[in-house]
């Protein structure tokens, strides 16, 4: 469904597809202009869930990305403050170029992404599964561009790396782009399907010496892992 749209790129609509189905959420590397964000937008369009989009910028809050409290007036003229949610409050949520915001604001999203729910202001909101967070960042723009901590690159389970499309690919991205206004695509899964194939992985059966060659290669990784 989404090959109608996307010209290529199969392997990164791959890896997004395990990611998905895997529980995880997804970093995705690449320069302006190979349709990072079209993807995602697209995918969220193949699937009968809540997308929302956040644009990261430098002078983004935190609460601009969990919601806040505000005072309302109640019809018997009291005054209580109303939780408004903010936009992770949604099934997929595209986190658009996630490094351009500071530490501060990029943190807010760690709770999300690690535990599916925020606090705010003392109160702890759970947000609907399947949760999944998608965010695009640009390698080669370094101005105005905040390094993500090691604590939030370990929240996502795949850095994906979005390359140029071949020569035959790029022309027909011309193709597309310059002719009729593109397709709206089906919704062709919803939000229990997918659960219920995340619970299938979970029940796949593994190996003894696949778990023993993760936690080796793991261990390969850390100061003195080779002994």
């Amino acid at each position: 469904e989404l090959g109608r749209i996307i010209v290529g790129q199969e392997k990164v609509v791959e890896r997004l597809a395990i990611c998905l189905f895997s529980g995880g959420h997804a970093l995705l590397m690449g320069v302006p202009g190979l349709a990072k964000t079209l993807l995602v937008r697209r995918l969220a369009e193949t699937m009968a869930l809540t997308f929302s989009r956040i644009q990261f910028t430098p002078d983004l809050m935190p609460m601009d990305i969990t919601g806040t409290d505000i005072l309302q007036e109640t019809p018997g003229s009291k005054r209580k403050f109303e939780f408004v949610k903010g936009p992770v409050f949604a099934n997929i949520v595209l986190a658009d170029e996630v490094n351009r915001a500071p530490s501060k604001t990029q943190a807010a999203m760690l709770e999300a992404m690690q535990e599916h729910k925020v606090t705010v202001v003392g109160r702890t909101y759970a947000l609907d599964p399947p949760f999944f967070v998608l965010a695009t960042q640009n390698p080669i723009e370094q101005e105005g561009t905040y390094p993500l901590p090691e604590a939030q690159l370990d929240r996502f389970m795949f850095l994906i790396d979005v390359d140029y499309p071949t020569r035959d690919e790029e022309i027909e991205i011309a193709r597309t782009t310059t002719g009729a206004s593109l397709p709206k695509l089906n919704e062709i899964i919803d939000g229990d399907r997918i659960i219920a194939f995340q619970e299938l992985v979970r029940r796949m059966p593994v190996p003894q010496h696949i778990y023993e060659f993760a936690v080796d290669l793991v261990r390969k990784t850390r100061p003195g892992g080779n002994e």
